[in-house]
């Protein structure tokens, strides 16, 4: 504590984080420690040292890390809900494409982006990587957005030059040109907001244009963002664009945009043993996407399989394939499917516990920022403070219980107080 009392908080509930995805860490009662930005702390009595200190007593409240949304596109915020009868490559042709073109139009752009936001923080969400569109003018106004709100993000200024309307093709050069400009235009303006390097997918970039992301990424250290084996169709497509590939992550890997800096692929729904095993080497972050997943009939990602594998692996609520910005809904699916899978295709797989989807929405994710998404010593202290009293009209059950009531049941509403890097947002 030497050097921080003058910059010590502490909280006192019950508490609830997880060091690995097998079990949950529960302190009743409990207090958290909280050093500058950072957790000194989880005690069931409170050490003497702190007792002159003010404490946060949030009583019978539920204290947990806040959630990482790995994967989402705040482009699409105004579509979600809409058109899931369709797979994903028709899906984004009637869809997705027309509504980005919208955003060309910065006054479209701030209102859609401003509601984004706003829903974002309203979910609990305390970190973000988030997929814009090829606009660089409409991308700095959703970064405006998210920094005005706190919450600790990475944001893409998307790129694509084949495959794709006229009014989203970007010339080659342009695009390699406006992302340095944009990158430099970002470099310094921001607190909690970073940019990220993202290929839309490997149909809409050319070679040409992926390496050149590539080296931009690795020279600048610049974090990488896409999708991978998130469909069939979308899968053979990317075989007859790159034969000369072992496969769709190998695509990536042949221009420097699978792991050579911190990289996230979203769904990995369809994944080869070969691409499971580079992903594990090259340390590539899966952002699994379950909502999405059911909603575009994808498919359902083989999520225990990776995890026994020592996949990294988070969620993300994939807006709008996704209907929903709660991480609540994200995990509750997440489990629903994986039973699915074991009922209907893999008897012999196990389904995802409370514990691991739990695990996957906060430290899993988590790790894509650094030591973020537990109250391990050391963890950033991301926190939400969860009323649960409207879930429990009779006798409230265990804390665990209470957890998984949460998940299925709640929502936005039962948050009641937000941390990011130790401050109330």
């Amino acid at each position: 504590m030497k050097g921080c009392e003058n910059d010590t908080k502490i909280l006192k509930g019950n508490i609830v984080y997880t060091e690995t995805s097998e079990l949950f860490n529960i302190v009743e009662n409990g207090y958290i420690v909280v050093c500058g930005n950072s957790v000194e702390g989880v005690y069931k009595e409170l050490p003497e040292r702190y007792k002159n200190i003010k404490i946060n007593d949030y009583g019978n409240k539920l204290i947990i890390p806040g959630f990482v949304d790995l994967h989402t596109h705040a482009s699409q915020f105004a579509i979600k809900g809409i058109g899931y009868d369709k797979e994903l490559l028709p899906w984004l042709k009637t869809y997705t494409f027309p509504e980005e073109a919208k955003f060309r139009d910065l006054s479209y752009a701030k209102k859609v982006y401003k509601e984004f936001a706003n829903e974002l923080y309203a979910e609990g969400t305390t970190r973000a990587v988030i997929f814009a569109t090829i606009h660089p003018e409409a991308t700095e106004v959703l970064m405006n957005l998210i920094e005005e709100k706190g919450i600790i993000s990475y944001v893409g200024k998307v790129n694509m030059d084949r495959n794709c309307p006229d009014i989203l093709r970007e010339d080659s050069e342009e695009s390699i040109k406006m992302t340095i400009k944009w990158l430099d235009n970002c470099s310094k303006k921001y607190k909690f907001v970073k940019p990220i390097i993202t290929p839309r997918f490997v149909p809409s970039c050319t070679g040409y244009l992926m390496e050149a992301l590539g080296n931009i990424a690795t020279n600048q250290v610049v974090p990488i963002q896409s999708h991978l084996s998130e469909n069939l169709s979308e899968i053979k497509w990317v075989k007859e664009l790159h034969p000369e590939c072992k496969n769709y992550g190998d695509v990536y890997n042949q221009f420097n945009l699978f792991g050579q800096t911190k990289t996230i692929m979203a769904h990995c729904v369809h994944l080869t043993e070969e691409e499971i095993d580079t992903i594990v080497k090259n340390n590539v972050i899966v952002a699994h996407c379950p909502t999405s997943n059911v909603n575009l009939s994808s498919g359902i990602s083989p999520i225990n399989k990776l995890l026994k594998k020592k996949v990294q692996i988070g969620l993300g609520s994939d807006i709008a394939g996704g209907e929903s910005l709660s991480m609540f809904s994200v995990m509750a699916c997440a489990i629903k499917i994986s039973k699915l899978r074991k009922v209907c295709f893999m008897e012999d797989e196990k389904s995802l516990t409370l514990q691991e989807v739990f695990y996957l929405a906060t430290k899993g994710g988590g790790s894509f920022f650094g030591k973020v998404g537990s109250f391990e010593k050391g963890y950033e202290f991301d926190a939400l403070i969860i009323d649960d009293d409207n879930l429990w009209k009779i006798d409230k059950g265990t804390i665990e219980e209470r957890l998984e009531r949460l998940v299925y049941l709640g929502d936005k509403k039962n948050i009641t107080n937000r941390y990011v890097c130790g401050n109330e947002i």
